[in-house]
């Protein structure tokens, strides 16, 4: 009798324990609540009075089908709708299909608080089973007696659309809120925890970072966050010194500190040397007149022009964004964007007199060629760089090099994904692809040339001359930009590396080819020479 009655006392305790530690739940489901409950279609609902479930099952549908600025609309009048709406100093929790939301009212001695959140729709001061989110708010808060502290957990249906505009996953498509009734609460010293279990895997490519929704920019940011999280962790915490709305973004695993060091030094070196040598080809090109009457040399002139400008705005421009100059880094990023997609425009015009050269061979002859290829290769870009400086000065500005960590070395570039997909890698990609086609043609040629090759040239002189030429026409062409599109999985630092290391180069390279060009010359014109005076004699 005695061990029954103890063991019905420790049962009667933890059930009362366990229920104290469950808000009061009302249930929104739509099986449970239909919408013949809510009079009128699913507006201004969430009005101080309204049935709670009228405004979150509105909210709710309004994630599934409703605009941007439909969907942000709906959230801050449900956060408002849940911090007004008192509720007689009890806490209530109230769930729908995609939401969970909670009303906690603090009392004078507030010490902190943790909620634990699941797909399920359980909520709890207490740790469950199956929770998928849980927060701890710091004795710092400090929310004043009868200030609502309200949580609020959204998730999106399964669709095609982005969340919030976000160019990178949503993790579970799930937004995590936290407000205080009447209070702004930013600059904490002690930090807000959000903790996210991660039930799928993450891929190598990508790594979860955490960022918050800025309501009056429209986009995410991670300024005053930080993402605590290793590889083969099964859950990632948001510690973060304000309230808002959070969620974790797959964002591109970017390499080692200890990598981007190595890989930052590599580029400085390499756009150096390549900045000095193009100089000098310059130079080469200007003082020799035999060199100046060659059209490819004057098409391959212009390619070092705009890799000129490339090289030397890029080592600017983290000096530049560092010095916080808006005007100055307005010009630097201006500058950056046309001389990259000038570089692509005249690698593309290189590939195009390839063609004539190699495949079309006959009747080449175009009027007025060269002006006809600048304004191409110089006009284009500008006329791009226009279109988007008038549509919005904004889209250029301070940039991180590292996405998933804003006190990351900046240069001053594109802000928006968008613009930048765009207006660079659109361009690249058909670039690229019309320069692989030009170099297989090359290729060909190069073997049908092989073929014919003069009677007593060794084949290692032309194996030789073959791989030069090869080599060459990859340089012009730009063939190694394509490099980028090989960083991914296990090999993203080893492309990276490559990427770096011969894209810095590019230049230097082009000045080898430049140079064994004119050696090319020279020897020809000697080789004839010696020809006319054997036949003189």
């Amino acid at each position: 009798m005695k061990c029954w009655f103890l063991w019905w006392l420790v049962f009667f305790v933890s059930h009362q324990h366990a229920e104290a530690c469950s808000p009061p739940k009302k249930d929104c489901n739509t099986t449970e609540y239909p919408s013949s409950k809510c009079p009128g279609s699913c507006t201004n609902q969430c009005q101080k009075g309204d049935d709670p479930c009228c405004c979150i099952n509105c909210v709710d549908n309004i994630l599934e089908n409703g605009s941007l600025d439909d969907t942000i609309k709906a959230i801050m009048e449900l956060e408002d709708f849940m911090e007004e709406e008192k509720i007689n100093g009890t806490d209530l929790a109230t769930s729908s299909d995609n939401i969970v939301a909670l009303q906690y009212e603090p009392n004078d001695t507030f010490v902190d608080l943790d909620i634990y959140a699941s797909d399920n729709e359980d909520i709890s001061y207490e740790p469950l089973p199956s929770s998928t989110v849980s927060v701890q708010l710091p004795r710092e808060l400090n929310p004043g007696q009868n200030n609502t502290i309200v949580f609020l957990k959204l998730k999106w249906p399964e669709t095609n659309q982005s969340i919030l505009g976000s160019t990178y996953e949503v993790y579970d498509r799930a937004l995590v809120g936290l407000s205080v009734e009447g209070k702004n609460i930013s600059g904490l010293q002690q930090r807000v925890n959000i903790t996210i279990n991660l039930s799928k895997e993450i891929h190598e490519t990508q790594k979860p970072s955490c960022h918050f929704f800025n309501f009056t920019t429209r986009n995410f940011s991670e300024n005053g966050c930080i993402t605590l999280w290793t590889r083969g962790r099964n859950n990632v915490t948001c510690s973060c010194d304000h309230l808002t709305y959070f969620a974790v973004l797959m964002v591109p695993a970017s390499p080692s500190p200890k990598d981007q060091k190595i890989l930052t030094y590599i580029t400085l070196i390499g756009c150096s040397l390549s900045l000095f040598t193009l100089v000098i080809t310059v130079l080469i090109f200007i003082t020799n007149r035999k060199v100046r009457e060659d059209v490819s040399m004057r098409v391959h002139i212009n390619l070092v022009i705009a890799l000129i400008l490339l090289n030397l705005h890029f080592l600017l421009s983290s000096t530049v964004a560092a010095v916080s100059s808006t005007g100055l880094c307005l010009y630097m990023a201006l500058v950056l964007h046309y001389s990259l997609l000038a570089t692509f425009f005249w690698m593309a015009l290189e590939g195009f007199h390839l063609y004539l050269l190699l495949v079309k061979v006959f009747n080449i002859y175009i009027k007025r060629y060269l002006l006809k290829l600048s304004v191409v290769g110089w006009g284009v870009p500008a006329v791009i760089v226009s279109v988007v400086v008038i549509i919005d000065r904004g889209f250029y500005g301070h940039v991180s090099l590292d996405t998933s960590n804003s006190n990351n070395t900046a240069i001053c570039y594109i802000t928006n994904n968008t613009v930048k997909m765009g207006t660079t890698v659109g361009p690249f990609i058909l670039v690229f692809l019309f320069n692989m086609f030009m170099f297989g043609a090359t290729i060909r040629r190069v073997w049908i040339l092989r073929k014919s090759t003069e009677f007593g040239q060794s084949n290692r002189d032309r194996a030789k001359k073959d791989i030069c030429t090869l080599l060459g026409v990859m340089t012009l062409l730009g063939i190694t930009w394509g490099l980028v599109f090989f960083s991914f999985g296990h090999l993203t630092t080893v492309g990276l590396y490559l990427f770096c290391i011969l894209n810095s180069l590019q230049g230097f390279f082009i000045f080898l080819w430049f140079m064994m060009s004119m050696r090319k010359a020279k020897t020809a014109v000697t080789k004839t020479s010696n020809e006319n005076h054997s036949n003189s004699t």
